[in-house]
């Protein structure tokens, strides 16, 4: 059973388990190897156009993460954690990375800066986390989980900006 704050099992209260976190951790080696090729190659630029896509990519699959826990939600749009308020935070994330592509290839904004945004969005991911935690729709453990890599991801981006 998942622990409340107190340390007291809560029923039924789903917990992150050892994979997930494993797994987790998994996902920082493609931006560790991002980093290490931007900071070996810079002039190529694979590195960072790497570090953006996968960046990218996982700050959609977060939102994705987001919508899941929407529709286990209640519908009811006077709940605390109603299904409509954490479906519309959900859709943030990918349209965040969905614009700063387009404004990549529209060339509005260096690979750098498009890094930096993108690594500080992954940053403020957190304040969802935390509130989707202390409102019980997270799992037990989420945050112990999504501190760590939100961090780890959010500074290797950055990181890669700044070599770019």
């Amino acid at each position: 059973m998942a622990e409340t704050r107190h340390g007291a099992a809560a029923p039924g209260r789903r917990q992150v388990g050892e994979a997930a976190m494993i797994l987790g951790y998994a996902g920082l080696l493609p931006q560790i190897a991002a980093v290490a090729i931007a900071t070996f190659d810079p002039r190529l630029g694979l590195g960072a156009m790497f570090a953006f896509g996968y960046a990218a990519l996982i700050l959609s699959f977060l939102g994705g993460i987001w919508w899941g826990f929407a529709m286990r939600a209640t519908a009811d749009p006077m709940a605390d954690r109603g299904q409509g308020t954490i479906a519309g935070l959900a859709v943030v994330p990918p349209l965040i990375a969905a614009a700063l592509i387009l404004l990549l290839i529209c060339r509005l904004m260096p690979m750098s800066w498009a890094l930096v945004l993108l690594g500080s969005t992954v940053l403020l991911t957190l304040l969802v986390d935390r509130r989707l935690a202390e409102e019980r729709v997270a799992p037990a453990g989420w945050m112990a989980m999504r501190v760590p890599l939100s961090i780890g991801l959010g500074v290797l981006t950055i990181a890669c900006g700044t070599l770019a």
